[in-house]
């Protein structure tokens, strides 16, 4: 085991650094950068205040932008922005939370690459720890979909999608060509259905390349469990991605769940009335088909599922000693934690419930942002002896591109859709990136793909299995 003091990262408590206060951000994505900047802004040449910030990876995931990586629009390391260039005055330590322990204080890490346990004392702390994809307890699901929560998930779905289409090229049996060429996006909400329309680009792209595919053969169809897609949108703006989706080829199935996958066949439960949105079923052959079962189920052959349908919070949230509701951490009006002063939870982990419907606020990165101001405010609050100060959110609205240059958008009580809808989703995205230099490269590659082709080079990279929390400390337990 690791542990410091003095001037390292741990306790920091003897000599003359006795009086300097510790405030530990864990997580480094919207919410914890932006508490960080925020905190820097107001106390950052403060000598008596050390900012520390802790994330597994360096960088800051721009996740909008990621179905754009997944058709190719986007180069991989344009979204991407390293942490030591947004918040240059907080130290950071690349590494997995594994613990927090607030009654005494300390946060616990593991470093990568074997650099062992490392356990930080703070004195405030704010809990950025973000959510994972939730598979609800479908074991099968989460071992042979795929998920569009990081960036490797996105380099990971193109290299499926350009390898789908070599091997349907030269594939002779009609079964296995269909199954190839059938893609499966699970979850009509955001994620879900820009997804779907960057891939359905891709595919309409890539597709003069190999002859023998045709623009009937490439299938790409959304599962929604629900009766409408976008829910909490404008409806008439859902309804024009809709029917804009399928003029597409896009099909809809709506009232509809997954049941099971084995990386070959999709097991879908019909849920209460029609709920197809116009979609066709198709089982082996091209026919409508359902499966054996029961009389409610279908199966869809695909080999490739992708996986939008929800989020949960991180295991380490799960099993933390802080007050947790569904996996949440519960936070107060103010962000912070019942029972723990100093320390507040934003983002994806925390469970705000909105007062005036009296239900937990949808995770977005807007939210996560007005979070993390919001935490940074309470905490200089605190350290100065100020007045704390209620969260309270307003949205600015939403967006969704749906592909093909169009997009839907609800911004400031204007509902727009379309041509002008991308422009709008296009400038205010540019916009949201941190670094000048990244929001130019973005920029050139949206110019250079007006004029250019897409690229079908499939990287070889070996698919990484997401490491479960439980699963390591089983294995180090007795060490510790």
């Amino acid at each position: 085991m690791v542990s410091d003091s003095g001037g390292g990262i741990g306790d920091g408590r003897r000599g003359a650094a006795k009086t300097r206060k510790r405030i530990v951000i864990a997580g480094g994505g919207f919410a914890g950068v932006e508490c960080a900047r925020q905190l820097e802004s107001k106390l950052g040449d403060d000598p008596d205040i050390d900012l520390v910030m802790i994330n597994e990876d360096n960088f800051l995931l721009f996740t909008p932008m990621l179905p754009q990586v997944v058709s190719g629009m986007i180069e991989t390391r344009h979204i991407v922005t390293p942490i030591r260039t947004i918040c240059k005055r907080t130290r950071f330590f690349e590494g997995k939370v594994r613990g927090i322990d607030p009654y005494a204080k300390t946060i616990t890490v593991w470093g990568g690459g074997g650099a062992g346990r490392l356990t930080i004392h703070y004195d405030f702390a704010v809990v950025a720890l973000g959510s994972e994809a939730n598979f609800f307890g479908m074991p099968d699901v989460e071992r042979n979909a795929f998920t569009m929560k990081t960036l490797n998930d996105a380099a990971e779905l193109r290299n499926r999608v350009i390898d789908m289409l070599e091997r349907a090229e030269n594939e002779a049996d009609p079964a296995l060509r269909m199954r190839l060429l059938n893609f499966v996006v699970v979850g009509a909400g955001f994620a879900g259905i820009e997804t779907a329309g960057e891939l359905m680009d891709l595919l309409h792209d890539a597709r003069k390349h190999y002859r023998s595919v045709g623009k009937d053969d490439v299938r790409v169809v959304i599962l929604e469990a629900l009766q409408e897609i976008l829910p909490g949108f404008n409806k008439d703006l859902a309804a024009f991605a809709k029917r804009r989706m399928e003029e597409r080829g896009i099909e809809f199935r709506l009232q509809s769940a997954v049941r099971a996958f084995d990386g070959e066949e999709i097991t879908v439960r019909r849920l209460a009335g029609d709920g197809n949105g116009g979609g066709r079923g198709r089982g082996p052959g091209g026919e409508d088909g359902n499966g054996g079962g029961d009389d409610d189920d279908e199966v869809i052959m695909s080999k490739t599922l992708i996986w939008t349908a929800g989020v949960t919070p991180v295991d380490m949230i799960k099993r933390a000693m802080l007050k947790t509701q569904k996996g949440k951490v519960i936070v107060d009006d103010y962000l912070e934690v019942p029972g723990f002063p100093g320390v507040f939870a934003v983002g994806d982990c925390a469970l705000f419930v909105d007062p005036n419907t009296g239900r937990p606020v949808p995770p977005t990165a807007q939210l996560a942002e007005a979070q993390g101001k919001t935490a940074a405010k309470n905490l200089v609050a605190l350290i100065r002896n100020h007045e704390k100060e209620r969260f309270e959110f307003r949205s600015r609205g939403q967006m969704a591109v749906i592909g093909k240059r169009s997009a839907i958008a609800s911004v400031f009580g204007m509902n727009m859709s379309g041509f002008w809808a991308w422009l709008i989703w296009r400038s205010v995205y540019l916009s949201k990136i941190s670094s000048g230099e990244k929001k130019i490269r973005v920029l050139l590659d949206w110019v250079i793909d007006l004029f250019f082709s897409r690229d079908i080079s499939r990287l070889k990279l070996a698919r990484r299995d997401a490491e479960k929390d439980y699963r390591v400390l089983d294995e180090v337990d007795d060490m510790w």
